[in-house]
This record gives structure tokens, sequence and C-alpha cells, in this order.
């Protein structure tokens, strides 16, 4: 078999899922889901800390405060070639209320849907009540329990272990997750505890697109979420500010399989945050950099604000194909329609190619819209326009509509090249720099030939060598 060139003259590859194995013929092998691990224990024992240690990287949000973590967070990680799902959770308390109640919740919850449980406890405290409590708690969940001794950061401190044999979870594994102290023998029991994969066949198609849900504080990005999934997915509360690590789940959206991830709530810049806020705000601009569409929550009941702008155009400026849902609708009445519509022409000006949908995530309106937004959007992300349609479609405007002319001679566009998609990228050939206005009237031409409803373009310039300075500008559209 030869391979095809593409319209570009590259040399097409097949695609191989990154979650798949390749068997001794070649062939791609489905080994199925891959185990999950749960992180559990009371807060403050480390647990985030351990996360970051099993994965490699400083991913979950830690700070030396209780109650950081507070819904339960799969991260992706990899020992010795296995590969497994480590899920951290926020701090379990047996008699918790409010929204502490909430966040033990979601820690039973990843108990229950885990292949091995790795229990936290603080080996220099020693076991506590609320220690004993988790352990009837785990018990309950049948499932195999790795119970782990943190802050062992010295050898002094090795024979603070032994006092947590009374919990009768068997043999404590020594660690110290902030040094990495332990964690590799304690990885390879977790190996062991897994259970063994066995291939499930062929592997299928590529996995489910990947959204970031963004916003402020308390527009509902959570809510969301939930309602989507069905289930209590995220922790709600009514004090902004209660998502602090970016929640990945599976949901299925008008019988289609997305993977939605729920981020912080972005107050400030990320260089004017501190601490939690300033980590939080690290990981919300990785996970829209990560997604392939991203859905903005505005609150519809308020003022479109200056950081609502902020972050609708760190979107843009990702390339990611947006979808802007105005939450709260049912608390907009004729009134604040009127203002929101003066608000969208003036606030919004600079994206008006992004697809808008009214919902409310506390009563399901027309949240049923959400999955033909991300579909259309996602289509237009990833629209290529064929050469000849273009430089067809090209001529024509630049002969109605001609460069001005600037000291007596005018530039030419010879020609145009599709340079790639998500987000699509054109190039203009031209004889000499070209104004950024008549760049922009080409990209909103663009638009109205088309389409790319939801999706940002770029059009850059190519002038001739020999033409001078500026001859690579680039404009967004």
């Amino acid at each position: 078999m030869t391979d095809e060139l593409t319209e570009d003259g590259w040399v097409e590859l097949p695609t191989v899922d990154d979650d798949a194995e390749i068997d001794a013929a070649g062939d791609e092998v489905d080994f199925g889901p891959v185990p999950v691990v749960a992180v559990v224990g009371r807060p403050n024992v480390g647990k985030s800390t351990l996360v970051n240690r099993i994965i490699g990287r400083r991913q979950a949000v830690v700070e030396d405060v209780a109650g950081v973590t507070r819904d339960r967070v799969a991260y992706d990680a990899e020992w010795l070639g296995r590969r497994f799902t480590v899920v951290d959770t926020g701090g379990w308390e047996p008699d918790a209320r409010d929204r502490a109640a909430a966040i033990a919740a979601q820690a039973e919850i990843a108990v229950a849907t885990a292949d091995v449980v790795i229990f936290v406890v603080d080996a220099v405290v020693g076991p506590t009540d609320v220690d004993e409590a988790a352990v009837k708690m785990l018990r309950r969940g049948a499932k195999p329990v790795l119970l782990v001794g943190n802050k062992v950061d010295n050898t002094a401190l090795e024979s603070e272990v032994a006092a947590l044999w009374s919990l009768g979870l068997g043999e404590p594994y020594p660690i110290s997750a902030l040094h990495g102290r332990g964690s590799g023998d304690l990885l390879d029991a977790v190996l062991k505890a897994m259970p063994i994969p066995a291939p499930t066949g062929p592997a299928g198609p590529r996995g489910p697109r990947r959204v970031a849900l963004v916003g402020r504080p308390n527009v509902g990005k959570s809510s969301l979420l939930n309602r989507l999934a069905r289930e209590e997915r995220a922790v709600v509360d009514s004090v902004a500010g209660t998502t602090v690590d970016p929640v990945d789940s599976l949901v299925e959206i008008g019988g289609e399989t997305w993977q939605l991830v729920d981020t912080a709530g972005l107050r400030k810049r990320v260089g004017r945050a501190s601490g939690t806020e300033y980590y939080a705000s690290l990981r919300t601009s990785a996970a829209v950099e990560a997604a392939e569409v991203v859905v903005m929550l505005l609150d519809a009941s308020e003022p479109i604000s200056e950081q609502d702008q902020r972050i609708l155009s760190m979107v843009a400026e990702a390339g990611r194909a947006l979808v802007i849902a105005f939450n709260k609708w049912d608390l907009v009445d004729a009134d604040r329609r009127y203002y929101l519509d003066k608000e969208i022409e003036r606030e919004l000006k600079r994206i008006p190619w992004a697809l808008r949908v009214n919902i409310s995530a506390l009563t399901g309106r027309a949240v049923d819209k959400l999955a033909p937004a991300l579909r259309t959007a996602l289509a237009s992300w990833e629209q290529r326009i064929p050469t000849g349609v273009l430089n067809q479609w090209l001529t024509a405007l630049v002969q109605a509509t001609p460069h001005p002319v600037r000291g007596g001679r005018a530039p030419r566009v010879l020609f145009s090249t599709q340079a790639g998609t998500k987000p699509p990228k054109f190039v203009l050939f031209t004889t000499g720099p070209i104004d950024a206005g008549y760049q922009r009237f080409i990209a909103r031409k663009l638009r109205e030939e088309f389409g790319f409803v939801g999706s940002p373009i770029e059009v850059s310039v190519r002038a001739k060598k020999n033409a001078g300075k500026g001859d690579r500008g680039k404009a967004h559209g």
C-alpha cells in the first residue's frame, strides 16, 4: 500500500489511538478501560501531594490549608509501562455537614468506582478517630486498600509508622509524598493490587471530544456539569470558588459521549492571583489548551464584566472553538433581555463568530441545545476549504474590492492557501504588505462565504521577500 499525499504535500499516516496497544501483527488491540486508583484520607494528610508524585507533575492544587481539594479529580498516570487513572479526592470526615458533607460524598463515590484505594494517614500525627471511621467506610467498599503513612521524610520517622498497624489494614507503606521516599515501593504494590487486563478485541475509534467549561466564579459551571451528567459529579455551593482543580467527566449529551472538564472560576489575571487561586488559574489555562471546544458560561442575570471579556480573549487566543452559554436564563426578565442585547452588541463585538445559547443549569432549560452547538463549532474548527474553491472566491473578491492605493501603488493578492485547521489558518501571498484593515476585510468575507461559526480563524500575509518589513502580519477573525 502506497502513502497518499494530502493537499499540503504531506504524507498522511494512519492515526493510532493513544490508549491502544499494538499486537505482534501491528494491529491495535484495546485492553478495555484502564484501572482506577482512588486516593482518600482525612483533610490535609497530603493526598494531592501524593497524586502529583504519582503522575510525575504538579497538577493537583496543593496548599498548606485543609480542604483545598473539593471534587474528585482524575489524572492519567503510568508506572512500569502500565497505565491507570488516579483520582484525587477531598478530605473525608464522618460527621461532615453542608459543603464538607458534599466533599465527603465525592470521596465515597471515588472509593465505590475505584479498583484500588490508597488510604493516606499522617504518620507523624498517628491514627485518629477520623482515620478509624474512614477504615469502616473503606471496608464497606470491599476494594483492595493500601495503607500509606505519609510525611515520613527521613529514617528517624519510620518508627512512627508502626502505630498504623492498629487500623487493621495490614502493613503500612511509609512514604514522603513531598520528597518521593518510598513512592516506588507503593506504586509496585498498586500494580499488584490492580485487576489483570485482558484484550477485548480491536480498538475502536478515537475517544470523546474534549470540552472545557470556563467562566467567573459562581456562574454555574459545576451545576451545568451535574445537570448534564444527571448526578453529582462536582461539589456545588453558593460560595464562589468551590471548584479548585479541573474536574474531568465523561458525559452523554445528545446521544454522544463528551469529555467535560469543569474548571475553577477565574477572578483575576494569572499574574495577579496568589496561592490556591494562582495554581487554579494555571490549571484552567491548561484545560483550555487541552480542550477542542470551550463552553464559556456567563451569568445572564448580571452585566458582562471585564473579567468575562478577559476569559473570552484567552479562549480566542488559544484558538479553540467556542460556545457562549448564557446561564441562569430563568432569572432574566424582559428589561434584562433588552440590556443584555445591548451588552452583547457592545462587549462581544470582537467575537461575533461565537455560538450563543441561553440555558438554565438549575431548571435544565435548553441544555439539550448544547450538543448541536458543540458539533457545529467543532465542524467549523476542523473545516477545510479546497485550494481551487478558495482562490476562485478570492479572485472575485479582490477584483470587486481591490486593495486601496497607497503611495501611488496598491499591493496585489496573488493567491491563497489554507495552511491548517483547528483553528482554520489561511495564508495570503501578495506582492507587498497589505493594510491590517484589508486583512480583516478578507477575514470577514471568508466567514460570510464559508461560515466558520463558532471557530476563530487566522489570516496571515506572506509578501515577496523584497517587499520590505511587515510582510508577515496576522489577523484573527
